[in-house]
């Protein structure tokens, strides 16, 4: 396996979408292991992955965490852009690039993205799905939180403290970091002195179409492309989520009755980042369990 010390770093890698869109992404670990991808929720980065990139390396696979179009340091769309199915052509674009089949780990808007990228063309491209904490059926009330958050605080934060407030109600069940230093890779300063969230608030524009929703609410396609599924399919749901309930597993099991299925108890909705290692874990055992992982 490889050596701990050996992938402590990523590799900063920029891919081409649609009509020229930059898609950043970090690259961890060696270029010929299994090759997954993560594709993170509405209003976070590929940042949120970062403990996960770095285990997986250390498993000896290769991990590629991507930041959405008007996320992070990936392009903002010029139009506005941010339906589902333009999020499913910049995967399919850095998959092209990738050059080899790979595995999907969406949580949440990337989860559902890469659930109707299995409907695509080039759906071939896809080897695996993990969806993190999100089915086609999700709780209403939930989502209608999740979206809220979203959409708060347009005026951006007079400080990182007032930010780290705001997390901080929106998480309560996450202890609050001593410093909000952290928050400042999902911050952007601008000149006015205030912090903004670093997506384009286009992604909350329009009607609700599945146009910058976390949760898309088209449930009869999604529901479709669960139906065709025959890769392997994991499921993660955090126990404390209020977007994923019981019942919203037993439909999905229902609809993919090969489904693999993981519940981290002290996670929420953001799973992830709730209890990385419990996630992390039943990442690299389901990817072993479908896949040969190099020695290094």
């Amino acid at each position: 396996m490889s050596n701990d010390a050996e992938f402590t770093e990523p590799a900063l890698v920029r891919f081409t979408g649609p009509g020229g869109l930059t898609i950043a992404g970090d690259s961890w670990g060696p270029q010929d292991g299994p090759l997954v991808v993560f594709l993170h929720g509405g209003g976070q980065t590929r940042g949120s992955w970062k403990d996960s990139g770095l285990a997986l390396a250390k498993a000896g696979m290769h991990a590629v965490l991507l930041d959405a179009r008007g996320h992070g340091d990936s392009d903002w769309d010029p139009d506005g852009d941010y339906r589902r199915d333009a999020m499913v052509e910049d995967l399919m674009a850095v998959l092209r690039e990738l050059g080899k089949p790979a595995f999907v780990v969406g949580a949440s808007m990337g989860g559902l993205t890469g659930l109707i990228a299995t409907t695509h063309a080039e759906r071939e491209r896809i080897t695996g799905l993990v969806l993190v904490d999100v089915v086609p059926r999700p709780e209403r009330a939930g989502v209608e939180r999740v979206i809220g958050f979203l959409g708060s605080n347009p005026e951006g934060f007079a400080s990182l403290e007032e930010a780290a407030d705001a997390v901080a109600a929106y998480l309560p069940h996450r202890r609050r970091p001593r410093n909000p230093e952290g928050l400042q890779r999902n911050l952007r300063l601008r000149a006015d002195g205030r912090w903004y969230w670093h997506w384009d608030p286009a992604m909350l524009g329009g009607p609700r179409d599945g146009r910058g929703e976390e949760i898309d609410v088209h449930t009869e396609a999604l529901e479709n492309a669960a139906r065709q599924l025959e890769i392997p399919v994991l499921l993660v749901r955090g126990r404390l989520s209020d977007v994923v309930s019981d019942e919203g597993v037993a439909a999905f099991q229902a609809l993919v009755p090969h489904a693999e299925y993981a519940e981290i108890g002290t996670a929420a909705h953001t799973a992830a980042s709730d209890a990385n290692d419990e996630f992390t874990d039943a990442v690299v055992d389901f990817v072993r369990a479908h896949v040969t992982v190099p020695e290094h």
